[in-house]
């Protein structure tokens, strides 16, 4: 039914006992649905969207989700708690759903980071889309450096991964990731 309202549509995300629980869509262009609702009205809270160079059956290494840092906590506005070790203690699965199969990832990691100036060389973390053996070994390598805390999980070769993305507010053009593996 949700793909026959937007046929945009490609899954649902759920992370249990937070706000996280929303349809995922994928458009040719990454900023149709920064201010779109699931409709395609206009909205502040956008919605919830695969990166539109991944591929819509996941079957790249990483797949960018994007949502908006909403301040009561709905769309990725949630995803900030797993700033704290504690919080992904008690929330470490994220249940995403495609429309043929049903799976579970892993939180490994949270980072803060930012989106890098024009012209920087800084790494881009969504820009790393795909099956390129060194791309995903310069990801891992960016994700040990940067993350929050230990998990005590490592990526290995042939992980799929989530990249949950938000805003952040800890420096000019911050962003929030959530970093999962799938477990099933």
């Amino acid at each position: 039914p949700l793909w026959e309202t937007n046929p945009d549509t490609i899954g649902w995300i759920r992370v249990p006992d937070t706000k996280i629980d929303y349809p995922i869509v994928q458009s040719p262009d990454n900023q149709y649905y920064l201010h779109k609702d699931f409709e395609g009205k206009d909205s502040v809270y956008g919605t919830i969207y695969l990166d539109a160079d991944s591929k819509s059956d996941f079957s790249g290494w990483n797949n960018p989700i994007y949502g908006h840092h909403m301040k009561d906590g709905s769309m990725f506005g949630s995803l900030i708690s797993y700033k704290d070790a504690a919080f992904r203690a008690a929330h470490p699965i994220v249940q995403f759903d495609t429309l043929y199969a049903s799976h579970s990832y892993e939180v490994v990691a949270a980072i803060e980071t930012e989106i890098p100036a024009e012209g920087s060389d800084a790494f881009r973390y969504y820009d790393c889309i795909g099956t390129d053996p060194e791309q995903f070994a310069q990801y891992c390598t960016f994700i040990e450096q940067n993350r929050c805390y230990d998990t005590g999980i490592t990526i290995q070769p042939g992980d799929r991964l989530l990249t949950l993305s938000t805003c952040a507010y800890h420096t000019a053009n911050g962003r929030f990731l959530v970093v999962a593996r799938q477990v099933d």
